[in-house]
């Protein structure tokens, strides 16, 4: 890999920084090609991607950045796995790590705060950003559709004992 080589995978991998909600390091030792491709398909299907780079380049692409404090994590054969939405690369990965015991979590980063392995499993269990957007939108309608009944209930009591008097009266 020549220098121009090296600082196109630098800058790829310093942008990969700054704009994921979540990167997580991890170490893939032991694992089968089809294992890795198993973990990108996954993590494409979340809407991340996972990168594996020289830990020297990552640890240069770092400088500066919020997550700059993960570079210690970098150590040994890593793999990278982010994604813009802050929870679904660790819920990937998460779900990865438990099917496939070669592969270890070792933390991450969140923006600019840096998580340990527990870290990681504790952003996994959060829910996602469509799963929040669904339970906002139905929060939002809920009291619509309350008012909606409420509206509709008085007309449907009254028509209701309109009938019963009317019916009184006919027998």
């Amino acid at each position: 890999m020549d220098r121009a080589q090296k600082e196109k995978v630098v800058e790829e991998l310093g942008q990969i920084f700054e704009s994921s909600g979540v990167v997580v390091v991890s170490h893939y030792v032991g694992l089968t090609v089809a294992e890795m491709q198993t973990l990108r398909a996954l993590m494409r299907q979340a809407g991340g991607g996972v990168r594996v780079a020289k830990n020297r380049l990552a640890k240069i692409a770092l400088q500066g950045k919020p997550c700059e404090s993960i570079g210690n994590l970098l150590t040994g054969m890593t793999v990278l796995s982010y994604s813009e939405d802050p929870v679904a690369a660790a819920k990937v990965v998460e779900e990865f790590a438990k099917q496939n015991k070669k592969f270890e979590i070792l933390g991450g980063a969140m923006g600019g705060a840096a998580l340990d392995r527990a870290g990681v499993e504790a952003v996994s269990k959060l829910p996602s950003r469509e799963e929040l957007i669904s339970s906002i939108v139905a929060c939002i309608g809920a009291p619509a559709s309350n008012i909606a009944g409420a509206i509709g209930a008085p007309a449907s009591n009254i028509a209701s004992i309109l009938s019963t008097i009317e019916d009184k009266a006919a027998a």
